[in-house]
């Protein structure tokens, strides 16, 4: 397994819903690593250094096409060093013309807000450098993708295109598909611990839990257990194809009991006072029939509600979790695997929803990739995505995508199969994995 993507993922677990009342860290740079050399046979232009107390890396080729490309970076925990990230898709940009810049943003934690307020300095630091450029896109994955999101609908007259990749692009409904996960997992097993969990939340409620909902959770459920996986399904995107691998790979091969932690905490985000997460709007279901079952009818009753204070979460402007209501007015190319339970697939129906109501769905073009991991995206996708949107901003050539809000439509066998790299090893094509593997798709 992508042992560095896990250990990432486990710092969030137990901080990301954690109140500090602490002074604000102390961050910094280690500017000792900020310098890069460049590729082989790709000669640039390489700047780095400390902008507005954040670390940044721009480069720009000799042969430069006029475009920027930035990158915003996903979660880096609570940690007080910055750092930055090259371009995924460096090797892609030089070769091509392109030049990219990156940002450390100059706090950690989940602040979408701050690093999009970085991101968008280090533009105007490129435009004053090396000249403002032709068009300007903005990528970013996770987090990063929330970043994109945001500084796409904030700041459009500076941006002519938008590829967020595995993005928080629900804003607070990632963080409220946290508590849906714990809640309804106390309510079906029977256990009735309360939000916030207390201190043994980890070590004796949820193995208690886990042993109530099935002889071998995951792999092996009992009648409650069933419904809780089904309405993990519903609440993280629907009935789609690889949501079965996901949920044995999530919540069984991934360490440390990681969905359970991501309940953790007390409700509250890092600079923003109040408790940030809800579920009195949620009508919980085990089925896709409109109509409530007398079981699902019993757990609405039953399952705990937790109300957001109103100073914890924000509707507009840049707040900590800064919102995307889906103020859409430039092109956006998105990309999200189907299996992700950490950022699962709803945060892109939740979007499309948004952007829809707003009246600018023309601007918006979804796509589903079949694996289950979380931004495990290979490069062909990424370039393929990329080379895309620049098509659709520079030819007009509206690219394909998936009907992400259409339920049968997602249901299908073969759905994410249009965009998928059918070459490229996925995780269950490691040792003992094979059991995770899905269905192929057809061939073309």
């Amino acid at each position: 397994m992508r042992k560095t993507l896990v250990s990432s993922f486990i710092a969030l677990a137990f901080s990301a819903l954690t109140a500090s009342a602490a002074p604000p860290p102390a961050y910094f740079v280690d500017e000792a690593k900020l310098p890069f050399a460049a590729l082989a046979n790709l000669p640039t232009d390489r700047a780095w250094g400390v902008h507005n107390g954040a670390g940044y890396r721009i480069e720009v080729p000799q042969n430069w096409n006029g475009t920027l490309v930035l990158w915003a970076h996903g979660y880096r925990g609570t940690g007080l060093e910055l750092t930055v990230d090259n371009h995924p898709l460096r090797a892609f940009l030089i070769a091509n013309g392109y030049a990219w810049a990156a940002s450390s943003y100059s706090r950690n934690a989940y602040d979408p807000s701050q690093g999009a307020k970085d991101t968008h300095a280090l533009t105007k630091f490129f435009n004053g450098r090396f000249g403002k450029p032709v068009r300007t896109y903005i990528t970013g994955a996770s987090m990063g993708g929330h970043i994109t999101a945001v500084v796409a609908e904030q700041w459009p007259q500076s941006y002519d295109g938008a590829m967020p990749i595995c993005g928080v692009l629900g804003d607070y409904e990632l963080f409220d598909y946290f508590l849906d996960f714990n809640l309804a997992a106390q309510t079906l097993s029977a256990q009735g611990a309360l939000y916030p969990f207390g201190a043994d939340y980890m070590t004796a409620v949820v193995p208690a839990t886990k042993a109530a909902l099935g002889p071998a959770f995951p792999f092996a459920l009992n009648a409650a257990g069933l419904n809780f996986k089904a309405l993990v399904q519903l609440r993280s995107g629907g009935v789609r194809p690889l949501f079965d691998q996901g949920w044995l790979y999530w919540n069984g091969l991934v360490p440390g009991d990681f969905l359970f932690g991501l309940g953790v905490g007390d409700g509250t985000l890092p600079r923003q006072p109040g408790v940030a997460v809800q579920n009195t709007d949620v009508t919980y279901q085990f089925d896709s029939l409109p109509a409530l079952t007398p079981a699902e009818d019993a757990f609405n009753i039953a399952v705990q509600r937790v109300r957001a204070d109103p100073q914890g979460r924000r509707n507009n402007g840049l707040a900590n979790v800064t919102p995307t209501p889906g103020d859409l007015r430039i092109p956006m190319l998105t990309l999200h695997t189907l299996g992700d339970l950490f950022v699962p697939f709803h945060m892109e129906q939740e979007y499309a929803r948004r952007v829809a109501a707003k009246g600018y769905a023309q601007n918006l073009v979804l796509r589903a990739t079949r694996d289950i991991g979380h931004c495990s995206f290979t490069p062909n996708e990424l370039v393929q995505t990329f080379t895309d949107l620049v098509k659709w901003v520079e030819q007009g050539s509206k690219p394909a995508g998936d009907n992400v809000l259409d339920p049968a439509a997602v249901a299908h066998p073969n759905f994410g199969c249009t965009f998928t790299d059918k070459t490229a090893p996925r995780i269950w094509d490691q040792p003992g994995l094979a059991f995770l593997k899905p269905a192929a798709c057809p061939a073309p």
